[in-house]
């Protein structure tokens, strides 16, 4: 693909000033950074009247669409009152409204939100309650985190330690506190004949074990509900949830539900662990949050955690910051996106969505070199039989060329649209994916 002068020097400038993420910045020698000039609704625009339909909602963040006109609108009012205020000994209405908000959407079980910026912060903020927690209550012995084999939950040096990804962990082994992991329900892992109700089941009571043997000193149980995402869109069944709140409880362990890829509507309820029927002690926010817009993210909890810092004594309350905490910007953005839930009625319209996108993709499920076809809500997810090692790199650089934005969890290919996705956007998505299958 040609590229204009103007897009050749954006891409020297931004090669020599930007530092990208998750990024081997050697390989941008042969795959070319996409520059974009603008976006609306599912479609990215480069300088050259290119297109690339956002199948990934940006890293999982777009949920109404770019440039959505309610968002905007509710961003430009909120530019003219107070664009943000320090949250240390201040206060103002968005993020007291968008706190409200979100603790209704968890029946009030949760709330006493704690903004950050971003979803590793959240789980940093959660695993640090959690233990603090536990030293206001006189066990400082509970200092050990447990979390499921192939999580991820943030690069931070704490979300690390919780994380099972080796690519993003190991280096940095030597500064991380130790954490176990326990084996992932993810129903590929069953054997044959055993149901995914029946394999979470078995990957509980290995919880189970766990726990029994070190709840003592154990703070949290960590968990990704219903889907673990960087470790290839790892589904299982809600079952597990359900069992390992009783496991939890049983064992005085905090549970903490990282729903940043999952809450939203992402799994096809507002939060995933509404489908368990449970309440998790922590719930971590981010990423659809602002629908796609700004840095936000929030950890709700129990009455029960705020009441154990709530002293005299300086050094019991939670002394965690950050310079932007609850960024007025952000919590009304956040707000817009509610809105647009309640108004637009979204989890039913997205059942409707996710049936149209599943019966389009019915020719990728059928193809021979797919695998362990998956969906929860809205996301989709398979693997590709390849021995390609370099799998991921040249179907994210073919599927430009068919007009998509794709980036395969190395041989995973998944989906995770916008959901304002449109019935030709859909058709577009699903044949030009089975093409790539054809000659990849």
């Amino acid at each position: 693909m040609q590229t204009s002068t103007r897009s050749n020097l954006l891409l020297e400038r931004s090669r020599a000033a930007v530092w990208h993420p998750c990024t081997q910045m050697k390989h941008h020698e042969s795959l070319p950074l996409v520059p974009v000039a603008h976006a609306a609704g599912c479609w990215l625009h480069d300088f050259d009247g290119r297109r690339y339909l956002d199948a990934i909602s940006s890293w999982w963040v777009n949920l109404f669409g770019h440039c959505n006109p309610r968002i905007n609108a509710a961003l430009a009012d909120q530019l003219g009152k107070l664009e943000h205020v320090l949250l240390a000994g201040f206060t103002h209405e968005p993020v007291v409204s968008l706190s409200e908000r979100l603790a209704r959407a968890t029946g009030n079980a949760l709330g006493h939100c704690f903004y950050a910026s971003d979803g590793a912060s959240a789980v940093e903020i959660a695993l640090k309650m959690s233990f603090h927690y536990w030293r206001n209550r006189g066990e400082p012995r509970k200092t050990r985190f447990v979390s499921l084999a192939g999580s991820y939950h943030g690069e931070t040096l704490g979300a690390l330690a919780v994380t099972d990804v080796r690519l993003f962990k190991d280096t940095y082994a030597p500064l991380i506190m130790a954490s176990s992991q326990v084996s992932s329900p993810d129903w590929r892992l069953a054997e044959k004949g055993e149901s995914p109700r029946d394999y979470a089941a078995r990957s509980a009571r290995a919880l189970e074990r766990h726990l029994e043997q070190i709840h003592a000193e154990t703070a949290a149980f960590i968990v990704e509900p219903l889907v673990q995402g960087a470790t290839g869109m790892a589904m299982y069944d809600a079952e597990y949830l359900r069992r390992a709140r009783a496991i939890c409880d049983r064992y005085g362990v905090h549970l903490i539900a990282d729903e940043i890829l999952t809450g939203f509507g992402r799994s096809g309820t507002f939060f995933a662990y509404e489908q368990a029927g449970i309440t998790p002690d922590f719930l971590c926010l981010s990423k659809g949050i602002t629908g796609g817009y700004l840095p936000l993210s929030a950890v709700l909890t129990r009455d029960a955690v705020y009441q154990a810092f709530y002293d005299d004594d300086t050094a019991r309350g939670f002394l965690h910051s950050h310079s932007y905490t609850g960024n007025t910007l952000a919590c009304r953005a956040a707000l817009a996106t509610l809105d647009i839930f309640d108004a637009d009625r979204v989890i039913e319209a997205n059942r409707a969505t996710s049936a149209r996108i599943s019966a389009a993709a019915r020719a990728i499920k059928q193809h021979p070199r797919v695998r362990n076809f998956r969906n929860t809500g809205m996301i989709w997810a398979f693997e590709v039989d390849t021995t390609d090692a370099r799998f991921s790199g040249s179907f994210h650089a073919r599927a430009l060329e068919q007009e998509l934005l794709l980036r395969p969890l190395g041989n995973t290919v998944y989906f995770m649209p916008p959901y304002v996705i449109g019935d030709d956007e859909i058709e577009l998505l699903a044949s030009r994916t089975a093409r790539l299958l054809d000659t990849c």
